[in-house]
């Protein structure tokens, strides 16, 4: 065996233990990271259910409480690239550590919390901890042994798709049947519990990049993201054509110009342009952006479609908690479809298992604009586009860790992720917009058109064969070098280990 020929004076000691631990430990590890991730994006759909009653509870208009969410997106969008830059710098576990305590101060914040401001303060913090997920990627590729890692990443990277699908029925039962204040103090205890498991079990990291932050490329890429967000999400309460919301864009892209430029000229950058515009970095992350607007689009049609009265022709009539119970099953198929994710990436490569995803995605929309009539076909949909998206949220780490040097790792996956979320607030803006546009008119009252949702339904299709496309370019998969590549991973920290793509030809 390869163990046997390997000189162990050459081997760091850190990296030593993941190599050779035994499996429960391994099994832990991941387990607990999958578990935060799952907690972290469980609160993003915490207030979904109380949005409505959100201006009756804190006795404030509609425009004011809709910062819940707002305020937590852009929070995210400004977490995400930082805590992995600085995950890299420090340490990732510490950073994971500190985004999971952000995460319950700031959910204490909102269990305590009877007006706008504190509510919106508490779901700023709360925005805060995403970076979580990336961050508990980068652990793995540091930590775990490489057989354990395929498997392990792709169960992580579900996370994402499965706290929020699962986020709904239970924030919708809580909702339903206790005080509003109750969800927060529920993510204020699951925080903390993951918070301890990660102390007691899971190593840090002893990959470090050094250097100093990159203040200049954060600042300005989160001024970007924030100008783009804000149009995006709030474009259509004021007006698409607006000054304001034409002024945000247009900011957004001249910001975005000079963070470029800054990034370029920076020896230790908040995100290596040089690294992310390789073909297997740069399509990956295309295909993500693209991939997060196919993920979002259920969400934005299921629940609608389940809750719309029977009298419209296609509504379900059903309640709030009916639409969550929809959702759930295509997180649970999420998590499932991990270790078919992991076999597929090991054998043909994260690229046959992306362009696999996005197949199934497809067909799972395809089907969707034909078949929205009953809560089984509904659940069918919803479990045929969570196997997609669990297989494809599965490559997308695997295709970025082949492509980037170990010290980069924290950032290059924070970076991806921001990608994804990008795609979904783009599939929330355009789906917004259709769903605006193509109504009927019921009693007096303004309704959305089944076509409406269809439309949507086949924008996420075609967007899911777009993600297809783009991963036809990435490189080909060469089976006998992707072990020697993957082992190299947790011993090589320089920066000549990363290439264009060592699992081509």
């Amino acid at each position: 065996m390869s163990s046997n020929t390997s000189p162990p004076p050459t081997s760091p000691p850190p990296t030593t233990p993941p190599q050779t631990s035994k499996s429960p430990a391994t099994t832990a590890v991941v387990a607990v990271l999958a578990f935060s991730g799952i907690v972290v994006s469980l609160m993003q759909t915490l207030v979904i259910p109380i949005i409505p009653h959100l201006p009756e509870y804190l006795n404030a208009p509609a425009s004011d409480t809709a910062w819940a969410v707002t305020a937590t997106l852009l929070a995210a969008a400004v977490a995400v690239p930082t805590m992995g830059r600085l995950g890299d710098m420090f340490g990732k576990r510490r950073l994971l550590l500190i985004s999971m305590a952000l995460l319950v101060t700031g959910s204490v914040v909102g269990a305590l919390s009877s007006s706008v401001i504190p509510l919106v303060a508490g779901r700023i913090l709360q925005g805060l901890a995403a970076g979580v997920i990336p961050l508990g990627i980068s652990v793995m590729r540091d930590v775990l042994p490489p057989k354990k890692l395929a498997g392990a990443v792709a169960m992580m990277s579900a996370s994402l798709g499965v706290g929020g699908a699962l986020g709904l029925p239970i924030a919708a039962l809580i909702a339903e049947y206790a005080d509003w204040h109750v969800l927060f103090w529920a993510s204020a205890v699951l925080g903390a519990l993951a918070a301890g498991l990660v102390v007691v079990l899971v190593p840090e990291s002893t990959v470090r990049t050094g250097g100093t932050f990159d203040f200049g490329g954060a600042i300005s890429l989160s001024a970007a993201l924030i100008a783009l967000l804000l149009a995006i999400s709030k474009g259509g309460d004021w007006g698409w054509t607006s000054t304001l919301t034409l002024s945000l864009f247009a900011a957004s892209i001249v910001i975005f110009g000079f963070w470029a430029w800054w990034e370029l000229r920076t020896p230790k950058p908040l995100v290596d342009l040089r690294v992310s515009i390789r073909r297997q970095v740069l399509f990956t992350n295309l295909a993500s952006i693209v991939f997060g607007f196919a993920m979002f689009a259920a969400s934005m049609v299921f629940p609608q479609v389940v809750q719309l009265p029977e009298v419209t022709g296609y509504g379900l009539g059903g309640s709030m908690l009916t639409a969550g119970l929809v959702m759930a099953p295509s997180g649970i198929i999420m998590m499932l479809i991990s270790p078919l994710s992991s076999r597929i990436t090991n054998s043909h490569g994260p690229k046959v298992t992306l362009m696999l995803g996005a197949v199934v995605v497809a067909i799972g929309y395809g089907i969707g604009i034909f078949a929205m009539h009953s809560i089984w076909e509904l659940i069918v949909i919803a479990v045929i586009i969570g196997a997609g998206t669990g297989m494809a949220y599965g490559a997308m780490p695997a295709l970025i860790m082949g492509a980037v040097p170990p010290s980069e790792t924290g950032a290059a996956n924070s970076f991806n992720t921001l990608m994804r979320s990008l795609g979904t607030s783009f599939a929330s803006a355009i789906a917004g917009v259709v769903i605006a546009q193509m109504t009927m008119s019921i009693g007096g009252a303004t309704l959305p058109s089944e076509n409406a949702f269809r439309v949507v339904m086949a924008l996420a299709a075609g967007s899911a064969v777009i993600a297809l496309v783009l991963a036809g370019f990435l490189p080909r998969f060469n089976s006998s070098n992707s072990r020697k590549e993957i082992g190299s991973q947790h011993t090589d920290t320089s920066p000549t280990s990363s290439k264009e793509s060592v699992p081509t030809h």
